[in-house]
């Protein structure tokens, strides 16, 4: 089958190589994504194993409309009970980039329109409308003229590991923490650091790939469970695979944040993962911390200045460049921000830059070698 699967921009390499790597075939990058062919063991294999995906779509109808009327009469000619049960409810997710049709809402609303037309003139009877917990969920993809509608593998996006507690106030994806750890080239045997962990999702994502654990592993809810094709026991004996692929290696993984409700969420979701003994949460300055060991990996995620003063966040990146020289020297530090003024007052030069999002930020995401005088 034909899959288009998703990611945040700057990914799509990393991804690449995921799918490669789980057997995925006619491998090819689109931008925020990756068309590719799998059977149903690889999608659910996929949906389980895949850290860098945000959602696995199989694309069923595609056509070209002009106009509202031509968008339902093209709905309307496609068989939509081969995939969606008189009985189940099912909701519609949509992309539109067009000047044909410039109102997102009113496409998904005319998409909708013609399905349930088509049953009523059918069976008389409607499948319901279900926006929060569909049996199938629909995604229809619209550029210019050119429709697609994919039936949603995943149902809620794969980011959604299960492990997160509510109440931070910015959370990160765990598919762009997940994505930084990748681009980073950590090597698993050394140290990581994250000295402004938040909610530890940096280091919750760096144990589940040291420990080569399937992030959504303890996830139960996935969109094709609800198809009609579903096999319990395919997916039973991929789960089972993948469970039996995990480790548990040494690791040397640390979380320091000043916040004390910050420190609470990481170490609650470390033990619902299963990880509260794997990574250290400490409450701490990360500037006051000094490292045993003499080289190791730092990956943060530091404010980027939208509740601090110019003044004050610039005064903050330079004591973050000062403690990254004087206290962790022999280590490699990536830091994502999207203050770009603030990133020039680490005083360091990075050797590597990766343009990223987090959330509707663009960001710089740079390395910076750190060595004790002059190089």
């Amino acid at each position: 089958m034909k899959l288009t699967i998703k990611t945040l921009y700057g990914f799509e390499g990393i991804l690449a190589e995921e799918i490669k790597e789980l057997g995925g075939e006619k491998i090819e990058k689109i931008t925020r994504g990756i068309k590719c062919e799998g059977n149903p063991e690889f999608l659910y294999r996929a949906n389980l194993a895949l850290r860098t995906a945000l959602k696995i779509l199989v694309p069923i109808h595609s056509f070209k409309a002009k106009n509202e009327k031509e968008l339902y009469e093209k709905m309307m000619e496609f068989d939509w009970s081969i995939f969606l049960d008189v009985d189940q409810t099912f909701a519609i997710d949509n992309v539109v980039f067009s000047e044909l049709f410039k109102h997102s809402k009113f496409v998904a609303l005319k998409a909708k329109d013609a399905i349930v037309d088509q049953y009523r003139n059918k069976y008389r009877r409607r499948p319901s409308i279900n926006t929060d917990n569909p049996d199938v969920l629909f995604n229809l993809h619209c550029a210019n003229d050119q429709f697609t509608i994919s039936m949603d593998s995943s149902g809620a996006p794969l980011n959604q590991r299960g492990y997160r507690e509510d109440g931070h106030r910015a959370p990160m994806n765990e598919v762009l923490a997940a994505g930084m750890i990748k681009l980073s080239n950590w090597d698993k045997g050394k140290p990581l650091v994250d000295p402004m962990c938040g909610s530890g999702t940096i280091l919750i994502e760096a144990a589940m790939i040291a420990m080569n654990m399937a992030p959504n592993i303890n996830r139960r809810d996935f969109g094709f469970r609800s198809w009609p094709e579903f096999s319990p026991v395919l997916w039973s004996r991929v789960k089972n695979e993948e469970q039996s692929k995990m480790r548990k290696p040494s690791m040397d993984l640390t979380g320091l944040d000043i916040d004390p409700n910050a420190v609470g969420m990481a170490r609650k979701s470390l033990g619902k993962i299963g990880l509260r003994r794997e990574v250290r949460i400490r409450e701490m300055d990360f500037r006051d911390f000094k490292p045993l060991s003499e080289d190791g990996i730092i990956i943060t995620n530091p404010p980027y200045g939208e509740r601090i003063g110019e003044d004050d966040i610039n005064a903050f990146y330079t004591s973050m460049g000062d403690a990254f020289k004087q206290n962790f020297a022999g280590y490699d530090a990536w830091v994502i921000s999207s203050n770009k003024a603030a990133m020039k007052k680490i005083g360091l030069n990075y050797s590597d830059r990766h343009a990223l999002f987090n959330g509707p930020l663009e960001c710089d995401y740079c390395h910076y070698e750190l060595y004790d005088g002059s190089r």
